[in-house]
């Protein structure tokens, strides 16, 4: 959660407000799992101010990290560099690291990661230290015919990470973010060659993490491919059923 500092007084008093009632909800750690294009950027927001919780995207903790120069960004760059993919302990790590922060002590909206089952078992080793552990694990599954349309027209907020789409998501002003007036951008590798690409190594690595987490009765299947609303009342459904 942001710094209260940070809101203009009529808005500082509806954050207060929201925060208030995210206290009577479930404090959860979920992780979303998901080809590209099957929606998760669109729901991350509405599950994260939902709940409270702390979006943990880690593209972009591992090049905050590297910019911001910190340890971890120091080794990671160095590791990226050589061209080299960075280690799961350095993904971890920074997981860890923002795990301590104010802003993520009701739980962890984790979103690019883990991309493999050893992954998965390292993230639990690392929360269980805390006696912590994944409470919901989130499938957004989509046809792959469907994916190459909602790649092609996504648009993001750079700041926020906000997702629109030029179709099924149009932001109020073409190219403007809803919330701030800013622009938004069309990420390079949002092209068909790439996603293809990505797919295949989707497929590859997806099926033994969603066993791991089904022998574990948190996995929950999404149908991405119905309409925004409905997709939002099925993760609704997911994450309070046998909860509240």
């Amino acid at each position: 959660m942001s710094s209260l500092r940070n809101f203009r007084l009529d808005d500082l008093m509806m954050e207060i407000r929201r925060r208030q009632i995210c206290e009577s909800k479930p404090a959860l750690n979920i992780i979303l799992i998901g080809p590209p294009g099957s929606g998760k950027g669109t729901q991350a927001p509405i599950i994260k101010d939902d709940l409270c919780l702390c979006h943990l995207a880690t593209g972009d903790m591992l090049r905050d990290a590297v910019t911001a120069g910190t340890e971890l960004g120091k080794q990671a760059k160095a590791i990226m560099d050589r061209g080299d993919l960075v280690s799961d302990e350095i993904v971890i790590g920074l997981i860890d690291d923002a795990m301590k922060q104010p802003e993520c002590e009701r739980g962890i909206l984790l979103d690019g990661f883990p991309r493999t089952s050893v992954q998965a078992q390292k993230l639990d080793e690392m929360l269980n230290s805390k006696q912590k552990s994944i409470d919901r694990v989130l499938e957004f599954k989509v046809n792959d015919d469907i994916l190459i349309e909602r790649i092609e027209g996504r648009r993001i907020h750079p700041a926020s990470g906000r997702s629109y789409h030029t179709k099924f998501n149009p932001p109020k002003v073409d190219g403007i973010d809803d919330i701030t007036g800013e622009s938004l951008i069309q990420r390079k590798d949002d092209n068909a060659e790439v996603l293809i690409k990505r797919m295949g190594a989707y497929h590859g690595l997806t099926a033994p993490i969603l066993d791991y987490y089904r022998q574990k009765n948190i996995l929950k299947t999404i149908d991405a491919m119905a309409e925004i609303s409905q997709v939002g009342q099925q993760i609704h459904e997911s994450i309070y059923n046998k909860i509240i």
